[in-house]
């Protein structure tokens, strides 16, 4: 009852930031499912084969990668957090608004590098302020953060789908070459001999389309539609700046009076810290990946805390991975042989695995306040294998296809949260969680979208799957590892005396 009463309370006094935070992984959502089901129309508009399409998500989770870690930079003031997720939040829309005049895969590529810095910006910074914010209450938080990126996620398919091409006008993955966006410009250039009334970019079409069927035409209503959608957020972040008074026109904001149940807890001893157990040389707090990488940290910690950095940072390389390449290839995969489906059925594959995300990071959101994160990531990693096994024994049936989109959508949903929460607790709030998780996530999806891009291409649709179990079988194996450096860890080998007249009860309520 007691957690309950502080977690209201730090929710009320925190709820405009709270708020702002989670409408800006709604960006984040849009920003990271869209190209999955637009997949085939873009490389209609770039005249580009699979392989030079996947340089699209590399540039992405690149710049991913280096946004999360430059995001950390701007942590050390609040005002320098809020400015970066409004600058973040304005480049998507901006982004979406650009997509449909890029009519080269390069020039795609730069402009979603643009989107990858901004959605590591987001990712870092957000997932760092709720942490700052709630600290061993977080978990709940974190889950509601993520639902929001799942509902973007959600959004974005079902806003495309309208605007996708009824079929493609591409040759299929086991003909498509790296040379094959050059004889699809030739042939265009020879097919629009016989149309000498046509207009001049026409020869920018792909054969067999017309200018106002040609892809790009119908699609980029839905960029533009994503780019409006968007803009609300950026809104919300600058309002939040003037809230706060630290934009330059407005005066420095007082300290506003606090209710008699947040004095109360404002007012309460604070919690003294037992030091016996842990290194002299941690550092509290969260720190940006360079000064993470600073020798003057590792000075006297066991070797069990870089080996939970690394081992869980390892876990969500392979699940975040996986839920990259799952959410871009999953439409090419559906569309290909054996199963053939139809485009416009195809369309909903990437709805129906975000919507399951989103419905998995709701349902997690009462479930994390009574279940302990590190079961909940061993349930979704379990269930990852056997959702992959169970596709491939299946893999000529198209209902298991969309059954199993769903569920491997429901136990992927949690798994970077709970993660995240489970190690902060390790570590006791201490080192680079954040930071370091967010970090191998962000270099998961870059590599293994890539990865997998390149099989699929080399070896058909049905190595598709064959990755799937593979890499659910590494994030097991990295998750049973985490557990045993846990043991070995001397931070949590007993609960501070100290910290039991106040701090009990905040624990156990966290790991109900």
């Amino acid at each position: 009852m007691g957690c309950d009463v502080r977690v209201s309370g730090l929710l009320r006094r925190n709820l405009q930031p709270t708020l702002t935070y989670w409408s800006v992984f709604f960006s984040f959502g849009l920003c990271i499912a869209f190209l999955g089901p637009t997949l085939l129309d873009l490389r209609c508009q770039t005249h580009s084969s699979l392989p030079q399409i996947s340089w699209v998500f590399f540039s992405q989770q690149l710049c991913l990668l280096l946004g999360s870690a430059l995001g950390g930079v701007f942590k050390r003031t609040l005002a320098q957090s809020l400015w970066a997720l409004f600058t973040s939040s304005l480049a998507i829309s901006l982004v979406f608004a650009a997509i449909p005049f890029c009519r080269d895969v390069k020039v795609l590529a730069s402009v979603m590098a643009l989107a990858g810095l901004a959605m590591g910006c987001i990712d870092t910074v957000a997932n760092m302020q709720l942490v700052r914010i709630y600290q061993k209450d977080s978990a709940v938080f974190l889950q509601v953060l993520h639902f929001f990126v799942g509902f973007g996620a959600l959004l974005s398919p079902l806003i495309a789908d309208p605007f996708l091409s009824e079929a493609s006008c591409l040759p299929t993955n086991r003909t498509a070459n790296a040379t094959s966006g050059g004889h699809l410009l030739h042939a265009s250039r020879v097919l629009a001999h016989h149309h000498t009334g046509a207009q001049r970019w026409s020869n920018q079409t792909l054969p067999g389309l017309t200018p106002q069927d040609g892809a790009g035409a119908r699609v980029s209503y839905a960029f533009w539609i994503m780019a409006l959608i968007n803009l609300p957020v950026p809104m919300a972040v600058l309002y939040l700046l003037s809230k706060e008074r630290l934009l330059t026109c407005c005066p420095q904001r007082r300290p506003l009076l606090l209710s008699a149940d947040e004095l109360t807890l404002e007012t309460q001893p604070p919690e003294k810290e037992d030091t016996s157990s842990l290194p002299p040389k941690f550092h509290p707090g969260h720190e940006d990946l360079f000064s993470c990488c600073q020798r003057k940290n590792f000075k006297g910690v066991p070797s069990s805390f870089f080996a939970i950095h690394i081992t869980a940072a390892l876990v969500l390389f392979m699940t975040d991975g996986l839920t990259g390449a799952y959410s871009a290839f999953v439409y090419s995969y559906a569309v290909e042989k054996p199963l053939s489906v139809g485009h416009k059925v195809a369309g909903y594959l990437p709805s129906l695995f975000w919507g399951f995300i989103t419905l998995g990071r709701l349902i997690s959101i009462p479930i994390s306040s009574r279940v302990k994160p590190a079961t909940m990531v061993f349930v979704n990693v379990v269930g990852v294998v056997v959702t992959f096994l169970v596709l491939l024994v299946f893999s000529y049936n198209v209902v298991f296809l969309f059954v199993g989109t769903a569920s491997l959508g429901l136990f992927l949903s949690s798994t970077f949260p709970s993660m995240l929460a489970y190690t902060e607790d390790i570590l006791q709030y201490r080192g680079c969680a954040t930071t370091v998780l967010v970090t191998g996530a962000g270099v998961g999806e870059m590599a293994l979208q890539m990865l997998v891009g390149s099989i699929f291409q080399a070896q058909g649709s049905y190595s598709f799957l064959v990755c799937g179990v593979i890499f659910g079988g590494l994030a097991f194996t990295f998750y049973i590892l985490l557990l045993f450096f846990h043991r070995m860890h001397p931070g949590l080998s007993s609960v501070p005396t100290q910290d039991k007249a106040l701090g009990m009860e905040s624990l156990e309520c966290y790991q109900r």
